[in-house]
């Protein structure tokens, strides 16, 4: 049951006097944020890392979201750790020691001796070398500790009426180019304006690949024959940006596609699936559960 999941949740996090999380803004770590927000009170701190390789709307988003959650906020600016601008096979390890390290200093100065991270279940079962630098850094994951999955935090966040319950799964540009391939801001700028632009046509669940002057772009399965309908404002767009040559992947999205071979590979991803298989239940154990999980931090979205 969603309740049982969540109290779940709630003890575990009871058991701090204080904690900071490391906030993203995806569904993960807002969760994990407003039950902190619950059962901690003010005694909670939302941390954001800024870096040269995220998408600028993504922390934009955060101020957003910890506004509607009533959660102080700070935005810690990282530059780019040593060795990452090879895109080696460790970027993750590399990624995350440095991020939350950082995190860990501006936590300690605001006060806050510990530090939480949104982690869960499902991470366990993909290619994760961040997750060694949590354990070296002594990071908490609630929700991995707790034995949430992707599916419980969708279902949770909706009946909690956070406003990103649905968000698409999102991770840094570095994931766009292959590993090993040497980078510039220019490239990076040249693929989050590529899936700026293709959001702007309806596309949710993407990615656009570069392979040098090449983009392979990713739509969810259902959306591949629309791709195909709109071929040419596409590549008159993307060729404005920079790419050569605009292909798609008759795979479709697929997460991880990009990780280093022997890493376990990627997985297909539909638009329609996620939006369905991971929303909120209709059975009676859901149902009439929202007064109970969470009255105090509910919001609306904006």
């Amino acid at each position: 049951m969603a309740v049982d999941i969540y109290e779940r949740l709630l003890d575990r996090l009871r058991g701090m006097k204080a904690a900071a999380v490391g906030f993203s803004g995806g569904t993960d770590s807002t969760l994990l944020l407003a039950a902190a927000k619950e059962v901690l009170g003010d005694r909670v701190l939302a941390l954001t890392a800024v870096t040269p390789y995220m998408e600028r709307q993504e922390a934009a988003d955060t101020l957003i979201l910890s506004a509607q959650l009533g959660v102080r906020h700070e935005l810690v600016e990282l530059d780019m750790p040593d060795g990452l601008e090879a895109n080696p096979p460790e970027r993750c390890y590399l990624c995350k020691y440095a991020l939350y390290k950082r995190l860990l200093g501006a936590a300690r100065e605001a006060g806050f001796e510990k530090v939480l991270d949104g982690s869960n279940l499902d991470d366990l079962g993909d290619f994760r070398p961040g997750l060694r630098a949590l354990r070296e850094l002594d990071i908490d994951s609630p929700l991995l500790e707790c034995k949430i999955t992707k599916s419980d935090i969708r279902r949770l966040s909706e009946l909690l009426g956070l406003p990103n319950w649905n968000k698409p799964t999102n991770a840094c540009l570095l994931t766009r180019l292959p590993v090993g391939q040497r980078f510039t801001m220019e490239d990076l700028h040249r693929v989050e304006e590529a899936e700026r632009f293709l959001r702007t046509l309806g596309y949710s669940w993407l990615r656009v690949r570069m392979h040098g002057d090449l983009a392979r772009i990713e739509v969810a399965p259902e959306q591949r024959l629309q791709l195909l309908e709109q071929a040419d404002t596409v590549v008159k767009t993307l060729r404005i940006l920079g790419f050569r040559h605009v292909t798609m992947d008759l795979f479709g999205y697929r997460l991880g596609s990009m990780n280093p071979a022997g890493s376990g590979g990627a997985r297909s991803v539909s638009g329609e699936a996620a939006a369905s298989d991971e929303s909120p239940s209709t059975d009676s154990a859901t149902q009439g559960a929202e007064h109970r999980l969470h009255p105090g931090v509910r919001v609306e979205p904006s």
